[in-house]
C-alpha cells in the first residue's frame, strides 16, 4: 500500500516481539465485555488488528473476525498468528464495513493520523458507518489516548530493548491542539548488525465526554471504562463500551 507511514517491516517486528502483551492482558476483559452484551458468538471486525493476537484470542473463543489494518508488514505478522480470521490492507476511516455482531479497536488506533485529517468528523462519520453495520444489540467497543497521555516535561524519552531489537522514543506534542508526537527510532538485528530504521507518529487526543456524545449522537448507547477487566488502563488512556439500540 503506497504511502505507508506507520509500522514498516522493523517496528511491526519490534511492536510484535516487545508489545504483544497489551493485547494478550485486554483479551479475557474484553471476551466478557462482549458476551455481558450478549455477543457470544459470530462476526467481530477488528480495526488496526496490529499482529493478530486479539484476533488470535477470538477464533479460539469462537468468534469469527474480519480486520482492517494499514500495514502491510502487520498483514504478515497477523496471517501467522491468527489463519483463522480475514485480515484486509486499508484505512479503517473509508473502509467497507461488513455487517457484524461487534466492532473493536485496542491500542488507540483510533487517535493515529497515518495519511488522514483525523479530526472529531472524520470520527462521527466513522462511528456512523460502524452504527450501521452493527445488527441490532451489537457492541463497540475501543480505547484511544486523551490529552493527559501528553507528557509533563516534553519532550520525554524512553528506551525499551529485547533480544535482537531496541528502540528509543521521543514524545513530545502540542497541548493547544492535542496533538501528540512519538518520534521512533528502531534498531534491528540483521545479521551480525543492526539495521537503524525511524517512524514518526502522530496522534489526535480526544476527550472522553466528547467521544461519548458523538457516540450517543449515531446513535449508541454509550459509557466509559476504566480497563478491560484485571487489565487497568494507564494514565491518559480510556475506554468506552457503545451498544447499538
Amino acid at each position: 500500500m503506497a504511502g505507508v507511514r506507520g509500522y514498516r517491516e522493523d517496528l511491526a517486528f519490534v511492536h510484535d516481539a516487545g508489545f504483544r502483551d497489551y493485547a494478550l492482558n485486554a483479551a479475557s476483559g474484553l471476551l466478557r465485555v462482549l458476551r455481558a452484551n450478549g455477543v457470544r458468538e459470530g462476526l467481530i471486525v477488528d480495526l488496526g488488528y496490529g499482529s493478530g493476537h486479539w484476533a488470535a484470542e477470538l477464533n479460539r473463543s469462537g468468534y469469527d473476525v474480519v480486520g482492517i489494518d494499514h500495514s502491510p508488514s502487520m498483514l504478515d505478522l497477523a496471517r501467522r498468528v491468527a489463519p483463522a480470521s480475514k485480515f484486509r490492507i486499508g484505512s479503517f476511516w473509508s473502509a467497507k464495513l461488513p455487517a457484524c455482531d461487534a466492532v473493536t479497536s485496542i491500542g488507540e488506533c483510533l487517535n493515529y493520523c497515518f495519511g488522514v485529517s483525523n479530526s472529531r468528523v472524520a470520527l462521527r462519520s466513522l462511528f456512523g458507518r460502524v452504527y450501521r453495520a452493527l445488527r441490532a444489540g451489537g457492541v463497540f467497543v475501543f480505547d484511544f489516548a486523551e490529552p493527559d497521555r501528553l507528557p509533563m516535561q516534553m519532550p520525554r524519552r524512553s528506551w525499551f530493548e529485547g533480544r535482537d531489537w531496541a528502540i528509543l522514543v521521543s514524545v513530545s506534542g502540542d497541548r493547544k491542539r492535542n496533538l501528540l508526537r512519538r518520534e521512533i527510532v528502531c534498531f534491528r538485528k540483521a545479521g551480525k548488525l543492526f539495521r537503524r530504521s525511524v517512524e514518526i507518529h502522530t496522534l489526535r487526543l480526544y476527550q472522553t465526554r466528547d467521544l461519548l456524545r458523538e457516540l450517543t449522537r449515531a446513535g449508541f448507547k454509550a459509557r466509559a471504562i476504566g480497563g478491560y477487566g484485571h487489565l487497568r488502563f494507564p494514565e491518559g488512556i480510556a475506554g468506552i463500551v457503545a451498544v447499538k439500540d
